[in-house]
């Protein structure tokens, strides 16, 4: 294959995993908006649309491995499609986690604890993804850093989060014989699952952003 071909399928495969990215973002939002608003609608989208991006990460699966098996890349260029390849992988599971998300809204009663806000929690997710994916598109290591230091942010909120459910739990005095216990532990539970996603999806972005930085410099500090 030529030179200028081979570095063309190198453009177009940074270009593809950047798009895929952003779709996983959109669902992200998307799922976000349906936690908020208690939009059934909007959260059936989110888990209807995840065979659209399997297929994408399916496509860009074969594109690394053909690109591998073909043209035998070395130093630079294999770290680039080995990273590329680990990148889908990672926004696959957080397209996986976004339709979780968007499970939790069909299933149940997701605002049971107003006091606590998810949003934030999303917020800052949506934001280490888009740090994790620019680092990757312009080979920033100062951002790759960046987004490991923020998950240490992301934990502390979720660990707060879930603590706050526990005490709620054991000091509330609204429950009576009248309600339906079942009903309201399975929300709880659907409340926790939530605030567990959203931490593991930031540690899916610090998995990029890891990726990104042994791409960038065949540096892996922060993969483990």
């Amino acid at each position: 294959m030529p030179r200028n071909e081979y570095q063309s399928q190198l453009a177009d495969l940074r270009t593809e995993v950047l798009e895929m990215s952003e779709l996983v973002a959109e669902r992200l939002e998307m799922a976000l908006r349906a936690l908020e608003t208690n939009d059934h609608e909007l959260a059936q989208q989110v888990i209807d649309g995840d065979s659209e991006i399997n297929q994408q990460y399916l496509d860009l699966e074969k594109q690394c491995t053909d690109l591998i098996a073909l043209q035998q890349p070395v130093a630079g260029d294999l770290r680039f499609i080995a990273a590329s390849f680990k990148i889908i992988t990672d926004l696959e599971r957080i397209a996986d986690l976004a339709t979780n998300l968007g499970g939790y809204v069909t299933d149940g009663e997701t605002n049971i604890f107003p006091q606590i806000d998810i949003q934030e929690l999303g917020t800052v997710t949506l934001e280490m993804l888009d740090e994790a994916m620019t680092a990757y598109a312009e080979d920033d290591t100062e951002l790759c850093y960046a987004v490991d230091d923020r998950d240490d942010d992301l934990d502390y909120l979720s660990e707060q989060a879930s603590d706050t459910v526990v005490r709620e739990l054991i000091e509330s005095e609204q429950m009576n014989p009248d309600d339906n216990i079942e009903q309201f532990m399975e929300d709880v539970s659907r409340f926790l699952l939530t605030i567990r996603d959203l931490e593991r999806i930031g540690d899916h972005a610090v998995n990029i952003a890891a990726r990104s930085l042994y791409m960038i410099e065949n540096n892996d500090k922060l993969i483990y």
